[in-house]
């Protein structure tokens, strides 16, 4: 798209309760409606001051009467500037001489020394509405700096996430100069047409305001503003919003240099640990399954019974082991895929916990379960929930203390049912805690089982039933792990797909 091209649309952050950009402070000078209105109190104020004097005649002095005319015209220099207080100093001295001066009611003067002292009036008029010029030019000009050290001190300081926001940057300055739109534009490398990187601002197709700066950014990039005409002096504010951009633009480089750097370490370190996990973990239950068959078909080796049963025990263990393995890495693959199905139907949370008690290995006699007999059912999937349930059980049978049972709590809540997996182990801490559910994390595991995705597939899996998982310390030392599902409902069994985040 060439630089010409209109936008035929608008995008909601322009959609903003400010229509358009409003009316900018002029340059340091009087601007033509600060002039209307200087001529507008002359006009309307130095008659009424007349009639009033008028009224008072004979209780103020000619010199008391000539003061407040000065008072006026101090008034019409403050409001429109010098050009108007003079004309109001020329007028205030022939109303002076027409009402105030023998004889009245005409222009002439019969007393020299009257004359000298209208002459000094207009003069001391225009001397004092110079001055009140001059200091009313000094205060705008010390106001507009200051507004333009803050626009450039705003810029040249980092924002509140350390990198400024392009849209941010385009935004301030609409706002400092009223435009009607501004945008950064890149040159598209091979067609060579300008593109609009960001912008801020809108226009109808056809009405747009003339482009009023057209400022270079780096080698490829230009800022852009429509809208209302700019100073001479706005330009060394204009190059500081040019640097700003460029600023904003080279940190959201980096930013996504960073953020692709920061997934491709993530991916690294994952397939590192998977290679690391799946390695030991599928080669060492396929050597004990290898070593136990090469055993069985020793010809020349009579094997008791006990012994046989002791290898076949060796070979269903194993493969057991790989099973789960195999099991978990495809879940976790589904989780992070977003294709999980999920079948939600009522459950019965004591039927479940029995399930996942035989699936998980050497469980059998290192659990006790307290779950009320009442517990109301839960919404989820069964098959789903045992295999969550038997990884966290497994996870506490491997790390808990040999000499405490695990224990398994349950207990309804309002809209949802409670669980409490406990051991008494070493427990992790709580930097830690929060690194359990991520992929191939073994932390001190020291038993060699299981590649790290058991508990990030069960919280996966609650998640996707619409349940919650967390790790909490076990007090007297261990870890305990928390879990919460919803409520069965009335409603007929459903069926979902769980999609990653």
């Amino acid at each position: 798209m060439s630089i010409s091209a209109r936008i035929e649309y608008v995008r909601d952050e322009d959609l903003l309760d400010d229509s358009g950009p409003r009316e900018r402070p002029q340059s340091v000078g009087v601007s033509r409606r600060r002039q209307i209105a200087g001529a507008g109190l002359g006009l309307i104020g130095l008659p009424l001051l007349t009639l009033l004097l008028k009224q008072l005649t004979g209780t103020l002095s000619l010199e008391g009467e000539v003061l407040l005319y000065m008072l006026a015209v101090v008034a019409i220099a403050l409001v429109g500037g010098l050009g108007v207080a003079l004309l109001g100093a020329l007028a205030a001295a022939g109303l002076i001489n027409y009402y105030f001066v023998e004889p009245k009611h005409t222009l002439s003067v019969s007393e020299p020394d009257q004359a000298v002292a209208l002459a000094v009036f207009v003069a001391v008029a225009a001397v004092v509405s110079g001055a009140v010029e001059v200091a009313a030019r000094r205060a705008r000009a010390a106001e507009q700096a200051r507004k333009e050290a803050e626009t450039l001190s705003s810029l040249a300081g980092p924002d509140r996430d350390g990198r400024r926001g392009i849209h941010a940057v385009l935004t301030r300055a609409r706002e400092t100069f009223n435009m009607e739109s501004v945008a950064l534009k890149r040159r598209e490398r091979g067609s060579g047409d300008w593109i609009d990187l960001e912008a801020v601002g809108w226009a109808p197709p056809g009405v747009e305001a003339p482009v009023r700066f057209d400022v270079p950014v780096g080698s490829d990039m230009r800022l852009v503003g429509r809208g209302p005409a700019l100073f001479a002096e706005d330009q060394r504010v204009l190059r500081a919003f040019a640097g700003a951009a460029l600023s904003a633009y080279e940190g959201r480089q980096l930013s996504e240099r960073e953020r692709e750097a920061r997934e491709l370490a993530t991916v690294d370190r994952q397939r590192t640990a998977l290679l690391a996990a799946v390695g030991h973990d599928l080669r060492t239950p396929l050597a004990g399954i290898k070593a136990s068959v090469s055993t069985l078909r020793q010809t020349d080796v009579a094997w008791s019974d006990d012994e046989r049963e002791q290898l076949l025990a060796n070979i269903e263990e194993s493969a057991d082991r790989l099973d789960a393995v195999v099991g978990n890495l495809l879940d976790a693959s589904r989780l992070q895929a977003g294709v999980l199905s999920v079948t939600s139907e009522p459950v019965a949370l004591e039927e479940v916990i029995s399930a996942a008690l035989v699936a998980a290995p050497d469980a059998a006699d290192k659990v006790e379960i307290d779950v009320p007999d009442d517990l109301p059912l839960v919404q989820a999937d069964p098959g789903l929930l045992e295999r969550a349930l038997a990884n966290v059980i497994d996870n506490a049978v491997r790390h808990g203390s040999g000499d405490a049972p695990v224990e398994i709590r349950a207990f309804a809540g309002a809209d949802s049912v409670k669980m409490a997996i406990v051991d008494h182990g070493p427990g992790v801490s709580a930097a830690q805690r929060e690194r359990l559910f991520e992929p191939f994390q073994r932390l001190d595991d020291r038993s060699n089982k299981g590649v790290g995705l058991g508990l990030t597939v069960a919280r996966g899996f609650l998640e996707a039933m619409g349940g919650w998982m967390a790790a909490d310390p076990t007090e007297g030392g261990g870890l305990t792990m928390r879990l919460r599902l919803p409520l069965a409902s009335e409603r007929e069994p459903t069926v979902s797909a769980s999609r990653s985040t």
